[in-house]
């Protein structure tokens, strides 16, 4: 039964490695700290929106540049279902707002002794067995509703991915000069 649980210990140490360095950035950060969540949903510290754009926009181009070299094979997209996405985003956003982590950040809060982040870890995974057990019946109701298959943008629109990266590059690069002039003016206010 367990014969395929754990991968080779290759796998295991560059993951292990790789979540060590994540979260070691987190920290260095500052989102393992409450006040810099909660105050990312107050508009006064937008160091969240930063770090989780930058992590989009280096991990895309990191993905598509190690699958055009053959380094990987395929992605394996999720089916887009938009009335679970946006009930499971609203609940997630929610439990964000009252714990302060999320489920990364808790982790990693953890690990810096931050011993609140250790009930939202227990919530979380109470969520989840309530998810597993409500399934069948969300299934039924609320997957069907907008239910899209496994698409992707350069999918829909037979454009490069690579198009799509740069304006989300683009996007970021602008946003953190907005940001930038907002939090300046802010500070000298």
């Amino acid at each position: 039964m367990f014969e395929h649980f754990f991968a080779d210990p290759k796998t295991i140490a560059l993951g292990a490695v790789t979540g060590l360095v994540f979260g070691f950035l987190l920290q260095k950060a500052g989102v393992t700290r409450y006040n810099t969540i909660v105050n990312q949903f107050r508009f006064r510290d937008f160091t969240v929106l930063k770090v989780m754009l930058t992590a989009i926009v280096v991990g895309a181009v990191g993905v598509y540049a190690m699958l055009q070299m053959g380094m990987i094979k395929g992605l394996s997209v999720k089916g887009a279902e938009l009335a679970m996405n946006a009930g499971g985003g609203a609940i997630f956003g929610v439990g964000m707002v009252l714990l302060g982590y999320c489920p990364g950040t808790a982790l990693a809060a953890i690990g810096q002794g931050s011993r609140d982040a250790i009930v939202g870890v227990g919530g979380a995974l109470v969520g989840a067995a309530v998810y597993a057990e409500a399934y069948p019946f969300l299934s039924r109701t609320l997957e069907p509703i907008g239910k899209l298959g496994k698409v992707t943008f350069a999918d829909v629109t037979h454009a490069s991915p690579w198009w799509f990266i740069a304006g989300l590059a683009i996007v970021a690069v602008g946003l953190f000069a907005v940001l930038e002039r907002h939090e300046k003016r802010a500070t000298h206010a």
